[in-house]
């Protein structure tokens, strides 16, 4: 238990020491676009308490630059629909609460033909406040909500566009070594509970196996949340100040994501050949093929994908924090990780031709499948490929640049690492070769 506590401490303080600064600056930005907003809001309405103006505010500064003009419009959009049908049903019928179930169905029904999406319920919220001052307030309730709603959408999105959010690539980066490392997790812990069957009872292969492709699909089902991570690093770059000095490193995460997204695909086809695997006749005994060598045979292999996987997240993660960038050691980690999966593979084909067993040789050759395809997938070279694919497109280059691409006239690369700089700074066009 004291463990137990000592590394939610430690995990606790480490968060703090790498996402504080943003979160303290997070949380003065809402707190400035807010207080401005009512600031103003209280000039235009003197004698009164704009609250709405505030509110309107932190609402639209929560979000990323290019999506704050959509949230602002339909927030407005939201409120002049609410305000609108509040003084018609005020000049109509009496606040009872049959006209209050009636405002809401019709305000909800309007919503949703406006296509508001999240601030869909606002146009309820709008009418029932306004509807609670009464038939004869309602037309100056209507249009002083109104103006406090273009206050302080106004205020928000000035407030974002002066001071924009950072662009979240390193999130989406830690986001994706996470996706990384659950899948690492999995291999690891597999092999080594291989490691123990083979040399105890292998017939708790079957129950294992069953555990195993759970948590791949488990794994599988929360890529989605690692996508919107990097979603929202993607949109944060547009119509952001911030982002026109940092590097765009989008399409190697979106890569990354990508062939992680494939690799856990992989993964739980071969836990599920395991378990499919495991139901055979091949475990007992007096069987033809060894059953503690076939499961050591895949321990090894898992181990090489399980560091592979490590490797490749890693260097993911380094990409995606721009102040860093990736190391020298990051690519000779995952050149020696690739090493060990042609390694794997190498044994897995002499395993597979000695297999008597059609189960075993079928186990073998889904195992060889998996490592071959995570040999593609998280090799450099397929790296570097499908990042230029997923460049955005550039404008043609000026007459001078082409006569310099002509003479070959290019400074040379100064990066630590050219092989992973994915996105060559000096060439508008990829090569015909990799397109």
């Amino acid at each position: 238990m004291v463990r137990w506590w000592r590394g939610l401490v430690s995990r606790e303080l480490a968060r703090l020491r790498r996402d504080g600064r943003a979160a303290v600056l997070w949380s003065l930005r809402i707190t400035v676009a807010a207080t401005a907003s009512y600031v103003v809001a209280s000039q235009v309405f003197p004698g009164s308490q704009p609250l709405l103006a505030p509110l309107t505010a932190m609402l639209v500064v929560q979000v990323t630059p290019i999506s704050l003009l959509a949230s602002g419009i339909d927030r407005v959009v939201a409120v002049v629909a609410g305000v609108a049908l509040a003084v018609a049903f005020a000049a109509v019928v009496p606040l009872e609460w049959w006209s209050l179930g009636v405002l809401i169905l019709v305000s909800i029904t309007l919503g949703q033909f406006l296509r508001l999406r999240e601030n869909l319920v606002e146009v309820a919220i709008s009418a029932m406040l306004v509807l609670g001052v009464g038939a004869i307030g309602a037309e100056a309730a209507a249009g002083q909500r109104i103006a406090e709603t273009l206050v302080g959408a106004a205020v928000g999105i000035i407030a974002t566009m002066v001071f924009p959010p950072k662009v979240a690539t390193a999130d989406a980066g830690r986001a994706i070594d996470g996706l990384a490392d659950e899948v690492g997790e999995l291999l690891t812990r597999a092999a080594g509970e291989l490691d123990t069957m083979a040399e105890e009872e292998p017939q708790r292969l079957a129950g294992a196996a069953r555990e195993w492709l759970g948590d791949a699909r488990r794994i599988t089902h929360d890529i989605p949340l690692v996508g919107a991570t990097l979603l929202r690093a993607e949109e944060g770059r547009r119509l952001n100040v911030r982002a026109v000095r940092a590097p765009q490193v989008e399409p190697g995460l979106r890569q990354g994501l990508e062939a992680l997204e494939h690799t856990a695909v992989a993964v739980r086809g071969l836990m599920r050949s395991v378990a499919d695997a495991a139901e055979g006749g091949w475990l007992d005994e007096d069987a033809e093929d060894q059953p503690g060598d076939v499961l050591r045979d895949l321990a090894e292999a898992f181990r090489e994908l399980a560091n592979g996987v490590d490797a490749f997240g890693a260097l993911v993660r380094h990409e995606g924090a721009a102040q860093t960038g990736p190391g020298r050691d990051d690519v000779a980690r995952l050149r020696d990780a690739q090493d060990g999966m042609q390694r794997a593979a190498a044994r897995l084909d002499a395993a597979m031709v000695e297999a008597r067993h059609p189960d075993v040789v079928e186990l073998y050759a889904a195992t060889r499948t998996t490592v071959r395809r995570l040999q593609h997938e998280l090799a450099l070279d397929e790296r570097v490929r499908r990042q230029l694919r997923l460049r955005p497109h550039r404008r043609m280059p000026t007459r001078g640049a082409a006569r310099r691409r002509s003479t070959g006239d290019w400074p040379a690369p100064t990066g630590p690492d050219d092989e992973t700089q994915v996105m060559p700074q000096l060439s508008d066009e990829p090569p015909a070769d990799q397109s």
